[in-house]
């Protein structure tokens, strides 16, 4: 079962971001359950805003919430990240993160980058400010992003809504991401009979 990690800069409580990603996670979990060859994902969500602001910005990994954190990401097969965009970048909450990543973090992952913003003055934020530093985690397939306007985002009375064409085309993306992360996935282990193997655990590098 791939293991998933819905991570998002937000600073915001209740972001149009968080809206997003929701939606790409329920797609990706009813579009490819519900397929001939669907596969369960094990999804996680961790929103930067929630972790300690004081440990996150002295980079203290060894604190319980953030080293948390990072094993997550270390153990994630795949991760959809996540950010409005800031000042044409995303957000310094999620470069705090990231920077507390070691330089192979995203080592090995399939990672698909979406953005919020404004204005469509910002729409190469996802390749001239994010993919970059994505890539020089490590990531193995860093998916076509897209960026989605605030004014596509609806809401009122009833749950929050996506105009129906970035909906649509939130949905290809994710498409391609489910796509890329099963032809990059390890093939399944078989089972063991003999004394479970015990992984060591996360080593967290020192601040």
């Amino acid at each position: 079962m791939p293991k998933l990690l819905a991570l998002t800069g937000s600073p915001s409580a209740h972001s149009r971001t968080a809206v997003v990603v929701e939606h790409a996670l329920r797609h990706l979990e009813l579009a490819h359950t519900a397929s001939p060859a669907g596969t369960r994902f094990r999804i996680d969500r961790l929103a930067v805003r929630d972790l300690p602001a004081a440990d996150l910005l002295a980079a203290r990994r060894g604190e319980p919430e953030i080293r948390r954190a990072l094993e997550a990401v270390a153990a994630a097969d795949g991760l959809i990240i996540a950010t409005p965009v800031y000042k044409a970048s995303y957000t310094g909450l999620l470069k705090a993160f990231l920077d507390l990543l070691p330089q192979d973090g995203l080592a090995g992952k399939t990672v698909l980058p979406l953005a919020t913003g404004g204005s469509l003055a910002h729409v190469l934020t996802i390749d001239y400010a994010l993919r970059p530093v994505l890539s020089a985690l490590g990531a193995r397939h860093v998916s076509a992003g897209r960026f989605v306007l605030d004014s596509s985002v609806e809401r009122g009375a009833g749950p929050d809504r996506l105009r129906p064409e970035a909906e649509l085309d939130l949905y290809q993306a994710v498409d391609e991401f489910a796509d890329a992360l099963h032809a990059y996935a390890p093939p399944a282990e078989a089972p063991h009979t003999e004394t479970p193997y015990h992984r060591a655990p996360l080593a967290v590098p020192a601040p």
